[in-house]
């Protein structure tokens, strides 16, 4: 059977090269990568949705409140037993996985990812997980191409290409905004905008939005019309709205890296797991709206019907009171990110996104009735628009994407008459968050290790090289107690190099470097060979590389500060190699022609 479906597709391959371009192959994998994106949101969301409806919509409803503590308990036992017994591999977040994988692992994923997202995701979610589905989408859109492409033998710039069209799939499945979709792919996964990568990636959101019109009709996830208009002088107000969507955004990235780590201390998944499972259970047994995605909670503030998302709070306030309802508000800003963190420590699979559009539009309520209530402003704005520009501040600021915010909530409100307030909103936010966080939540990881793809192709192309391909081993060691004349005879005769390493006999350690300049004044006075040993002529290298440690763009710093032409490497603190400066700078060039082809 193996030796058959190899037989097909080598046939199949062979067909391909001779009938089809490389260019008009990248186009149909690109409608086809579009397709599965648009299936994968589809599943995710109905299964997400089954398991709510089932558990919210009946047990809640008809039984008792409680169940609200133990849904995520369960939730996240199953979770862990499908990814322990099922899986048998670590789920990652479903946007920082993916581009790690770009990164590090040449844009290859794993097969267990194009169903681990599905398997987990709509679990999590279903038994109240405080997450969203944007980044499993997206990661299962990005299996499913990064294996496509691995099965086709593309190149790594055509995987990486096809991992974006995936991710503009995604988000143009799930939001049926299909601009948005390929800007969040350019800025997200900082691929290059060129006429290459433009028509791949507008064919691929043109697939996903048709497969969803398919499955889901009409229906939209943020079903809104813009009614009233942006006049002038509400500019002030939106720059008051921008700052504090800053401020909420530094807020959200503090308390998420904070409990990530407070979680990654903890080396038990049982426990991680109990204690992060009994924290969300609280949560939303207290404050119900926290459970799952919270469109609805958006909704109801979009059509302005707050009290609708608020009716289930356990202290039965007074939602006529304004100030109550802006007091239960500024609560649900507070605790969605401590819950959403809370279910990502727990072990649960989801995304951050949908937590950023739900503190969003709660903080640009919130701000709208301040505004109005406290009625020293000269006009009443509208609560409806600023709820939607509140999404877009949040997202330039969380997830450092201000052009996609901007062309989301343009596209999702079916026109661009917030376009100026989104600018001045998106703008400031993402100006102070970047000021204070100059990495997302996405990439803020990889960008602490100094592994993350960025715009700066220099940057990226560097990124992308792996020290082992660059270390050369064909040095011959000497030791400190060799004599000139074993040195001659057991190094300088047998090598092709003019560098030697000196180590250390019992444990492997670098001890320095002897170049063959330093030996040749005195190499040929055979008087010299038993008088003059390693240890006296050894120096110490100009630098050291640590294999561990230092990134390909510190290895590059090293060259061009000391000056050398080798340097040498030691990995676990024992001598492993070279590099030498031709080297690194011949693979540097072979990856740019590579990235840019």
């Amino acid at each position: 059977m193996a030796t058959l479906k190899k037989s097909w597709l080598t046939n199949f391959l062979v067909w391909r090269a001779k009938h089809i371009s490389q260019k008009h192959f990248i186009y149909i994998l690109s409608i086809l990568v579009g397709f599965t994106s648009g299936v994968g949101a589809v599943v995710l969301k109905n299964l997400t949705h089954f398991f709510q409806h089932l558990l919210e919509g009946n047990l809640v409803r008809h039984y008792h409140n409680a169940f609200y503590f133990v849904f995520p308990i369960i939730g996240f036992t199953l979770v862990y037993l499908i990814i322990k017994y099922v899986l048998r591999n670590k789920v990652s977040h479903g946007i920082p996985s993916t581009l790690f994988a770009i990164s590090k692992r040449k844009g290859v994923m794993k097969n267990y990812q194009m169903l681990g997202s599905i398997l987990t995701a709509p679990i999590t979610i279903g038994f109240g997980g405080s997450v969203g589905l944007e980044g499993p989408t997206v990661a299962t859109g990005a299996a499913i191409s990064s294996n496509i492409s691995r099965v086709l033998h593309m190149n790594q710039s055509t995987r990486n290409l096809l991992i974006g069209c995936a991710a503009a799939g995604a988000m143009s499945s799930i939001f049926k905004a299909p601009i948005a979709a390929i800007i969040f792919a350019i800025e997200v996964f900082s691929l290059d905008l060129t006429i290459a990568s433009m028509i791949p990636l507008l064919l691929a959101s043109i697939s996903a939005i048709i497969t969803s019109y398919f499955f889901f009709g009409n229906d939209i996830l943020l079903p809104f019309k813009i009614i009233d208009e942006f006049k002038i002088s509400d500019v002030p107000y939106f720059i008051i709205l921008g700052l504090f969507a800053g401020l909420t955004s530094i807020y959200f990235t503090e308390v998420y890296d904070r409990i990530q780590k407070l979680f990654d201390r903890i080396k038990s998944p049982i426990k991680r797991l109990l204690i992060g499972g009994t924290g969300i259970g609280i949560l939303i047994y207290l404050i119900p709206p926290l459970y799952g995605e919270g469109f609805d909670v958006i909704n109801n503030l979009i059509l302005g019907q707050p009290e609708k998302a608020l009716e289930t709070n356990i202290f039965h306030l007074d939602l006529s009171n304004a100030w109550v309802v802006i007091a239960l508000l500024i609560g649900l800003i507070f605790f969605k990110i401590i819950a959403s963190a809370l279910t990502f420590g727990a072990g649960g699979v989801g995304g951050i996104f949908a937590p950023t559009l739900f503190m969003g539009s709660i903080m640009g309520n919130c701000i709208a009735k301040i505004i109005n209530q406290i009625g020293i402003f000269p006009q009443q704005i509208s609560e409806s628009n600023f709820t939607l520009v509140g999404m877009a501040g949040l997202m330039a600021g969380v997830l450092h994407a201000p052009l996609t915010a901007i062309f989301l909530i343009a596209e999702v409100t079916g026109g661009y008459e917030l376009f100026i307030p989104l600018m001045i909103t998106a703008t400031i936010s993402y100006a102070i968050t970047k000021y204070v966080h100059p990495h997302s939540v996405y990439n803020m990881e990889l960008g602490r290790k100094g592994e993350l793809i960025t715009h700066d192709k220099d940057h990226a192309i560097l990124t992308l090289m792996d020290i082992e391909k660059v270390v050369e081993t064909n040095f011959i060691p000497i030791y400190p107690e060799m004599n000139l004349g074993d040195i001659v005879h057991q190094a300088v005769v047998k090598s092709n190099r003019n560098i030697f390493p000196v180590i250390d006999e019992k444990n492997g350690s670098l001890l320095g470097v002897i170049l063959l300049d330093d030996i040749r004044p005195i190499m040929f006075d055979q008087s010299m060979y038993q008088e003059v040993i390693a240890s006296d002529i050894m120096q110490t290298p100009p630098a050291i590389i640590a294999w561990e440690k230092d990134k390909m763009t510190d290895i590059m710093d090293k060259f061009q500060d000391s000056g050398a032409w080798n340097l040498p490497v030691v990995k676990d603190g024992k001598y492993s190699g070279f590099i030498s400066k031709s080297k690194l700078l011949t693979s540097y060039r072979r990856k740019l022609i590579n990235f840019t082809r």
